[in-house]
């Protein structure tokens, strides 16, 4: 078994005696879904840069980078400004604790709300689940060329790319987040951090002195590569800049990690320390990919979105190799528990328990909550076939959340005018528009693919679906009753 391979198990081991050892911890529904309200700052820390950091940073990004350089830092700067509005949000957030956005969108606007909010939570999140099971099987395969003969040979999954390799990190996943839930994910997630942000800034200074530092860098790539916009234009990247910020302001697993905060100070602290570790991380990732494109980028056979696993394993000395490779596969792993268990969780809480069973035990709960995991783990698996772009799946779930959910939530804790008529009309356009014009993409895709370049569909559906969300939402408001002031007062001010 190669260096890679051992490294890759111990790592595997070591997360799964982890996540075991939290099982009998887990007694209660709140000790599945917030981890019993304990969770101090420095583990709020590394559990939401877990969550926020994982295959559309390491997959996505990376491809991002590796054909545009540096100008690819617009799409985390999303997230980094989104942090900021975070500051205000958090302590209010813990304040309401819940368990989960719809819990707050029928407490501050109407069931209609929760519905449709649990719905179009669900979409997105199975979508960045997805591709975290796409980059996990990528790096599988580079550890394991026969996968794919395997794959052809003998479970005939010949039409897609490192499928079987897909599937493998699939089970692995839904088993892992079935087991201990939030508690499970949390306590995961320090071991993660720390393995993947120590293992990310030693390999960059190698690579650096690999190439020759920043002037070496120059001499290998095209300027454009180091200026601020690159080779986009100002309106394409605010369609990489916008999808990430709207995600962050309204991502649900940021606010059940908070709603799992020991305290409202607890969660604003948590902030101020993601702030530096997203930022630094995702900086450091970008730059170990442009420097990968510096060494490999000429080489035909490679998948650009594969560059940070590829340059783990022939850019790097062999130990240190394979723990990036190691420290990336945990990333995908905490990100891919993170987002199965959140639509998980909402299914549970907001359709079960609210509709289905009122008065379910912690026993029936917790078996629901599994079911469910598995369920929408093979859900996520299925829409994992239907793209090859990790970057294209990753705009596409930011968007359909950023129109259709993050309008609503912000306007729970910033306005007092808006209605629940127009938050639910809101999230319904969003989540319409979003998935009709990705439609249409795909199936021009496969029809008439040459159109494209000339089409409108060439741009991310952010502008148009956030517009229309965004005018339902003022509108409506403005069209129907104000709300009643117990609706608006518990989200407007953190203070007692």
């Amino acid at each position: 078994m190669n260096l890679y391979a051992v490294v890759l198990t111990v790592i595997i081991l070591v997360l799964l005696s982890l996540s075991i050892s939290q099982v009998r911890k887990v007694k209660t529904r709140a000790d599945y879904l917030v981890a019993g309200r304990t969770l101090p700052w420095y583990v709020l820390v590394f559990t939401l840069l877990s969550s926020w950091v994982g295959s559309g940073s390491l997959f996505g990004g990376a491809e991002n980078a590796f054909r545009n350089g540096f100008a690819a830092l617009w799409q985390p700067a999303g997230g980094w400004a989104g942090l900021l509005v975070i500051l205000i949000v958090a302590p209010r957030a813990r304040k309401f604790a819940q368990f989960t956005i719809p819990d707050l969108l029928e407490a501050r606007y109407n069931t209609a709300a929760r519905i449709l909010g649990a719905i179009a939570v669900l979409f997105p999140f199975t979508a960045i689940t997805s591709y975290q099971f796409k980059g996990g099987g990528d790096i599988l395969h580079l550890i394991f060329p026969g996968l794919d003969e395997i794959a052809r040979n003998q479970f005939h999954l010949a039409g897609h790319e490192h499928a079987l390799g897909m599937v493998i990190v699939a089970i692995f996943v839904i088993v892992f987040t079935a087991l201990a839930g939030m508690t499970s994910v949390a306590y995961l997630d320090v071991v993660i951090g720390l393995l993947a942000t120590s293992t990310c800034l030693v390999a960059l200074f190698v690579l650096s002195n690999h190439v020759g530092g920043w002037n070496g860098l120059h001499q290998r790539l095209p300027d454009s590569h180091f200026q601020v916009l690159g080779p986009f234009t100002f309106f394409k990247a605010m369609e990489y800049f916008m999808p990430v910020f709207l995600l962050m302001l309204g991502n649900q697993a940021m606010y059940q990690k908070f709603f799992a905060a020991r305290s409202e100070r607890d969660a604003k602290l948590a902030v101020f320390g993601w702030i530096a570790g997203t930022v630094v991380l995702e900086t450091v990732i970008v730059a170990i990919a442009v420097f990968g494109s510096a060494l490999f980028g000429k080489n035909p056979d490679i998948a650009p979105r594969e560059i940070i696993p590829y340059t783990a394993r022939h850019g790097l000395p062999a130990f240190l190799g394979a723990l990036l490779m190691g420290a990336v596969f945990a990333k995908v792993i905490s990100t891919a528990n993170n987002y199965l268990f959140s639509p998980a969780t909402n299914l549970v809480n907001d359709i079960y328990t609210r509709f289905i069973n009122k008065d379910a035990s912690d026993k029936a709960v917790l078996l629901a909550s599994r079911l469910v995991v598995v369920a929408l783990g093979i859900f996520a698996l299925l829409q994992g076939t239907l793209w090859e772009s990790i970057l294209a799946m990753a705009l596409y779930a930011y968007t359909i959340y950023s129109a259709a959910i993050t309008p609503s939530v912000m306007a729970a804790f910033f306005s007092r005018r808006a209605t629940a008529t127009a938050a639910v009309t809101s999230i319904a356009l969003g989540t319409f528009v979003t998935i009709g014009w990705n439609l249409q993409v795909l199936m021009m895709q496969k029809h008439r693919p040459t159109l494209i370049p000339q089409s409108w569909l060439v741009h991310d559906a952010i502008f148009p679906a956030l517009a229309v969300s965004l005018l339902a939402l003022v509108l409506v408001s403005a069209l129907t009753p104000r709300p009643r002031p117990e609706q608006w007062m518990p989200f407007v001010s953190s203070n007692p």
